[in-house]
Order: C-alpha cells, then sequence, then structure tokens
C-alpha cells in the first residue's frame, strides 16, 4: 500500500514580530527550535536575544547576546538569567527550550539515578529559570512574558521509552498554571507549548531515528508530515507578541492534528 503524500509546509510571506526592543532570553537556543526562533526573531523583529547553549555559542552581533554557562542546579538556572538581565538592562521574556531525554530504555528498567535526572534536566531547570526570570520581571515592572515547553504525548501517557521525559512535561502543565496565577497581578504571562512531532532534529538526536522511522512516524500525523521548525517559531513570537496579551495559563498544542 502506497504512503499518502505530505502535506507540504508553504512558508507565509510574513511572520509575526515582538514589540521593538523587548529583551528575549532563550534556554536551549542552539537546538533545532532555539535557532529557528532566534533566526525568525533577527528577520523580523527589532529585539533583543540572549542566545543561551551550553555546548554551543552563537557569535556576538548587534541585538544578540550569546550566553554560554552550563546550568546544573537552581543557583546556576538563576545566573543565566541574572547574566542575560545585567547584560541586557532587564529581562522582558524567557522562552524555555532546553531539555532531553537521556534514558531511552523502557522505564520498567530505569534506576533511581536515571530517574532523577530526567526530572532535574526537564522540570526541576524549567521551574528553577522561570522562577529567577518572573522575579526579575515583577520587580522591574512592565509586566513579562515567559514560554514553557510541553508534549503531547504527555498527556496520553507517554511512550515506553520517553516514559520520564514526559512525566516531567506533564509536570510543567502545572507549572504553567501555577505560575500564570501569580504572574497575572504583576502582568507576567505563562503559557506553554505542547508540542507534538516537530521535525527539529530531536527525535534524530534522543532516540537515533532513522529517515525511515521519522517517515513511518510522520504517517501517523493526519496531515501526514512533521511540523517544520519555522512554524514553531512562529507560534512562539505570537505569544510573545502583544496579540496574544489576553493569554496566559495555556498550553498551546503544535500538533498537526496528532492524537486525534
Amino acid at each position: 500500500m502506497t504512503a499518502a503524500p505530505r502535506s507540504p509546509f508553504i512558508r507565509p510571506d510574513w511572520i509575526p514580530a515582538v514589540p521593538k526592543g523587548l529583551r528575549i532570553l532563550i534556554t536551549g537556543a542552539t537546538g533545532g527550535l532555539g535557532r529557528a526562533l532566534v533566526a525568525m526573531l533577527r528577520e523580523g523583529s527589532d529585539c533583543v536575544i540572549g542566545a543561551h547553549g551550553a555546548s554551543q555559542s552563537f557569535e556576538p552581533a548587534p541585538g544578540l547576546i550569546p550566553i554560554r554557562r552550563p546550568f546544573e542546579s537552581e543557583a546556576d538556572c538563576r545566573a543565566v538569567v541574572d547574566e542575560f538581565a545585567q547584560a541586557a538592562g532587564g529581562i522582558d521574556a524567557l522562552v524555555v527550550l532546553s531539555g532531553c531525554i537521556l534514558y531511552t530504555g523502557h522505564w520498567k528498567d530505569i534506576s533511581e539515578e536515571q530517574w532523577r535526572r530526567e526530572q532535574v534536566l526537564n522540570l526541576d531547570q524549567p521551574f528553577f529559570l522561570a522562577r529567577a526570570a518572573m522575579e526579575r520581571m515583577t520587580t522591574q515592572g512592565g509586566g513579562g512574558r515567559i514560554l514553557l515547553t510541553g508534549t503531547e504525548s504527555a498527556i496520553h501517557g507517554g511512550s515506553p521509552t520517553s516514559f520520564p521525559y514526559a512525566v516531567a512535561k506533564r509536570g510543567t502543565e502545572c507549572m504553567v498554571q501555577g505560575m500564570a496565577r501569580e504572574g497575572a497581578a504583576h502582568s507576567v504571562l505563562v503559557n506553554g507549548l505542547r508540542f507534538g512531532f516537530i521535525e527539529s532534529g530531536f527525535h534524530q538526536r534522543w532516540h537515533a531515528r532513522t529517515p525511515q522511522q521519522m517517515d513511518e512516524r510522520a504517517q501517523l500525523v493526519p496531515l501526514r508530515r512533521g511540523g517544520h521548525v519555522d512554524e514553531a517559531a512562529a507560534l512562539m513570537i505570537w505569544l510573545l507578541s502583544g496579540w496574544s496579551s489576553f493569554i496566559t495559563g495555556q498550553m498551546i498544542p503544535l500538533t498537526g492534528g496528532d492524537w486525534l
């Protein structure tokens, strides 16, 4: 049986933009989603970007502040936020794209140490980053935006080989709601993106997926393709723009209809 053709992604001739001078810190900026977001912001917005990458970095450029600082603990996460805020004169937005899957076996065989490691990377660190950013935003006044990332599989129990990651991302959904409640009084909006199958390199990096496996996975999506990183970047920029000023505490899905 011949697989149905993919629905093509055709890049629109316009992109959303953030307010002029917005100071945005992006952690995990050297991954597929992060690089797409940085590129689209630089293409269409006049803003200040803090591009964080622990293993790689961007070259310094007008409006771009590279931050190469590994983080592990709460103090490390706070230091990343502080470094950007000091360099940019404040922080108006935080986008947390850092995170990974280190354990790829079945969850029945995961050790306590491996389990805790997955939670530190995918739940603890986003919390400490978001808390530090919110403290800065509420102190400086003027509100702010915080975007966290989830996964569509988390609301379906994850998979046997990504269960710890999915558990952490389900916790992120609670974090988005609780922090949005606290931030509302200070006009700090907190939202999350519930990604489906996005062709960002994530699956190849952490699960060593082959091109054939990627194609087979795409066929499970009603639109018969994975999401493009530019589609994800555009949605994130829209959530950072003035058009989303009445949205907080929400997980916005980008799934191509997956799990319908």
